[in-house]
This record gives structure tokens, sequence and C-alpha cells, in this order.
């Protein structure tokens, strides 16, 4: 067993442990009227992908939400507030990143783990301001969801076993991967220049332009515009997101992604998420989930949902991508502790290749602080 390993099943362990107590917040005032917040995650989990012919099963960090660590500085004003954010994941083995041939090192914080550097100036009359590493404005339009059970269950498909290949039907690896055949096409975060308008009836817009620096070997640029809508109408709650990003790599080549997401939540726990997303230079897909959040036990809420993704030409031209998910969320509020079961089921066909169907069960719990 290596050290890496052994650090990560202690820290796994140590986290369990924390997280069988409740927390206190680590939130403090400071002299000049504003106020400092440690926050963070902690995600173990336990993935297995059967690929038709041979099962692959490795503890790993939940992509899906990483364990991560942030620190907020927050100084009101007059009509709203000076915010420094800054983030990071812990670099431990991504969920996203192992696969039949390839187990990441268990610890292995790199620069591209960086998430947030960021100034935020927010201001009631004239919206917020972003100046530095962050989410771009289509970052999350695609992932509208209230149906609690996101940890093991929502649209971007590859977050859970994203680097493992296909087999053909003769049993071989191919070189398609989860991640090629399960696009979400969101912009994710950037270096970047953000506004958002104040809301208006609910519906806040936002732009943005960006570029890749901690991936020295990425020379990409983008520019994206959102509209995102929150609001309640009677026993419903509702919130929905649209995008467009343009996106220009070092090559002189350029791809287009029009993304958006939809999701209800009624008072009965009930909800519906939709979404869909198409790359003018690739394929398109739709998504939608139905589910169910109760309070069936006093511990916390616990979220059922079942889930369907289609996509067409996304791992080539004339490629059909199918998943079928089902997962099941159980927080329990005293601890800051959701426990979380998937399981997800894979197929893909190409014109000229045809592929076995694969499947992946993913286990753990997320310790929030």
């Amino acid at each position: 067993m290596s050290v890496t390993y052994r650090i990560f099943v202690l820290a796994t362990v140590l986290g369990v442990a924390c997280a069988s107590q409740a927390v206190a917040e680590f939130k403090y005032e400071t002299r000049n009227g504003g106020t400092t917040l440690i926050y963070g995650q902690f995600d173990p989990g336990h993935l297995s992908f059967d690929d038709g012919v041979s099962t692959t099963s490795e503890i790993v960090d939940n992509t899906n939400a990483n364990s991560r660590v942030g620190f907020w500085y927050r100084k009101p004003t007059d009509t709203g507030a000076f915010s420094i954010n800054l983030e990071t994941a812990f670099g431990l083995r991504p969920s996203a990143a192992l696969s039949q041939t390839n187990t990441p090192d268990a610890i292995n914080w790199q620069h591209t783990d960086i998430r947030k550097i960021e100034a935020i100036w927010a201001d009631d009359r004239f919206g917020s301001f972003y100046l530095g590493q962050g989410s771009m404005s289509s970052d999350g339009a695609s992932n509208r969801d209230l149906s609690g059970t996101t940890l093991v269950l929502y649209n971007s498909i590859s977050d859970t076993a994203g680097a493992f290949a296909f087999r053909t039907t003769a049993g071989s690896l191919s070189t398609k991967t989860i991640r090629q055949a399960f696009g979400t096409y969101d912009a994710s975060r950037k270096a970047r220049v953000r506004y958002d308008t104040p809301s208006y009836g609910g519906v806040r817009l936002s732009a943005s332009y960006g570029t890749e620096v901690l991936d020295k070997n990425a020379d990409i640029k983008v520019a994206d515009f959102r509209a995102l809508y929150s609001g309640e109408v009677g026993s419903v709650t509702m919130v929905g997101a649209v995008a467009y990003s343009r996106t220009e790599f070092g090559s002189g080549a350029t791809r287009h992604d029009t993304i958006g997401s939809f999701s209800l939540l009624h008072d009965t726990g009930f909800n519906v998420t939709v979404a869909a997303g198409h790359r003018n230079e690739a394929g398109s897909y739709a998504y939608g989930k139905l589910g169910y959040k109760a309070n069936w036990l006093s511990v916390g809420s616990t979220a059922l949902a079942i889930d369907y993704y289609s996509g067409q030409d996304t791992a080539s031209v004339g490629s059909n991508s199918d998943s079928f998910g089902i997962g099941v969320v159980q927080s329990f509020d005293t601890a800051k502790v959701d426990a979380y079961l998937g399981y997800r089921e894979y197929s893909l066909t190409e014109t000229a290749a045809t592929y076995r169907d694969a499947s992946s069960v993913l286990f753990g719990a997320r310790w929030s602080f």
C-alpha cells in the first residue's frame, strides 16, 4: 500500500469522524466591520465501473462535488458589499479521471485545482462585478437542478466516470470515453472579467470574457452570456438558465455552444428537471430527471431521482449516446453530512462501430464545513 494511499484512507477516516458531530461555522468579525469565513467540503466515495468485460473499483474523490476548501472576506458597503473569494480543490483522486488503464495518485494537487481567486463588488443598484479566476457567466447554466440529488445524479454525466473507455463488441478497449459521449458544453472557470445585472422580476443577466491561465498547455479564450431565472409561483419553486458561449483556441479554431436548463420543485417534494445543449461543431443532447424529496427521517431530508440523457453526434458524426441513472441522497443535518448512492448505465453506438453497454456504481458521503 503506497504512502499516498495511506494518507488518503486516513483523511477519509478523519473526515467521517469529524462529521459525526456538529461543527461550528468558521466565521470571524474583522476590526473594520468585515467578516471572514473558512468553508469547504470533504467528499470521498467508492466508484465501481463495469465495462462489459471487466470491473474497475477504487476509492475516489467525487467529481460531482469535489473536496475543497475556501476563504471569504466580505466588507459591507452602503448599497452592497466588497468581497474576496479564494478556493481550491484538495487534489484528491477524481472520479472523473479514473479509468481501466489509469489510477491517478491518491493525492496530486496541481495549479489547475485552484478554483477561485477573485474580487467581487456587488451593488444593489448597479449589479455585481467580478475580476479574477472564477466561474464564467455560462458556468452551471446547464445544471440548474432542485432535486437534491446532484451528488450522484445530474446533467454532467462524465463527472462520475468520464475517463473510462467503452469496449467494442469484440471486447477490446476503444478510444471512445464516457466524457466524449456525454458532454454538457459548460464553460467552467477561467481568469475573467464578469458583470451580472441586478435581478429584475427574478431574471438576472450576465456576460463575461476570460482566458485559461492555470493550464499552461492550453491557449483558450471564452466570451459568453447568460440569462438566469429564479422565482416562486404558488407552491412551486422554479429556477432556470440559458447561455451562449464562444470559445477561441490558439490554433485558430472556434467553438460555439448553446445550453440551458430548467427545474421546478413542488411543496409536496415532487420535482422535474430538464436540460439541453447544442455545439455547432459537435452535436447536441437532451436531459430529463424526475425526483422526490421527503422528510421521512428526523435526521434530514431524503432525495430520490431517476434521469435520462440522450446525445446525438457527441462522440462522432452519426453517434448516439444514452444514459439512465437512479440515485438517492440522505442528509444528516446536524452532522452536515450527505450520504449518497447512485447507479448509472451507459450506451454508445456509432455509424462504423458498436460498443458494449457499461455501468457504474458510486457511493460515499460529503461532509460540509
